[in-house]
């Protein structure tokens, strides 16, 4: 083998007992919380996301240092899933109430910005509507509820749920789009009686309300497009799942972080 790489066999021999370099075992450390990360997430996390997670916790590698040992072990996330753009006609918010985020999805402060929406999960059953409020602060999921009925009645349980969860009694705004749901005298008057602003995106406007898609983009790329849910009960237990044991585990972490650089602690 030496002969036919030209290699002097002293030189070949002093290569394979040389001892690994520092950063080669800092490698091996990195890489091995990577996997742990990685199966922690059932596969879900990608290169970007992987360097957060790694970085919240202390970590100084850089995004590329972590995305070569990924790709050195064949890890991956999963891809985003295009999707044909829906349309609908839309309905006319109370007059009261206008766009009081303009796309300002920044909160300085936990409990000044909310954002709720509703989507559809797919099951052999038939359909799951899930209603989330997340707080931009934080991204924590607030208040969530699901139902196979996308009703005014699911989307004030997950507010409620939210509420009950808020740690002031301090007015809050709160984002939706135009839908019949939020719109209904129902919800409106339970925002009044809980001290909650309604906001409403513009006509047509998805992007008023992309802080909320961009959760449910997240979901369904890292979750529920990996699964086939025979029933909703399954369904809701796998979203349940994602949200509790998952998603606001991560952002509270993340938030006792950034509190305890802000506090000069870190």
């Amino acid at each position: 083998m030496c002969r036919c790489l030209k290699v002097s066999p002293s030189g070949y021999y002093a290569w394979e007992d040389r001892p690994a370099s520092a950063r080669q075992i800092d490698n091996e450390r990195l890489l091995g919380r990577i996997r742990q990360i990685h199966a922690d997430s059932q596969g879900a996390l990608g290169a970007p996301r992987m360097h957060e997670d790694l970085t919240d916790e202390g970590e100084t590698a850089s995004k590329n240092r972590v995305a070569r040992l990924m790709a050195s072990e064949g890890l991956q996330g999963w891809p985003r899933k295009k999707r044909k753009a829906q349309r609908g006609k839309p309905g006319l918010p109370p007059p009261q109430v206008r766009n009081l985020l303009e796309r300002d999805f920044n909160a300085l402060e936990p409990e000044t910005k909310w954002v709720t929406d509703i989507t559809e999960i797919s099951t052999d059953e038939g359909k799951l509507f899930l209603c989330v409020v997340i707080d931009l602060y934080s991204k924590l999921v607030m208040g969530w509820s699901m139902h196979h009925r996308q009703d005014r009645q699911m989307v004030i349980r997950a507010v409620e749920m939210a509420i009950w969860q808020r740690q002031g009694g301090w007015s809050v705004i709160l984002h939706s789009d135009r839908g019949s749901q939020f719109r209904s005298g129902d919800y409106q008057d339970f925002l009044n009686q809980n001290t909650l602003i309604c906001s409403m995106s513009a006509v047509g406007h998805c992007g008023d309300n992309a802080a909320c898609e961009g959760f449910f983009g997240v979901l369904k790329r890292e979750r529920v497009y990996q699964r086939k849910y025979r029933t909703l009960e399954m369904a809701k237990a796998d979203v349940f799942n994602y949200i509790e044991r998952f998603h606001n585990p991560r952002m509270r972490r993340r938030v006792a972080k950034s509190d305890l650089e802000f506090s000069g602690v870190l």
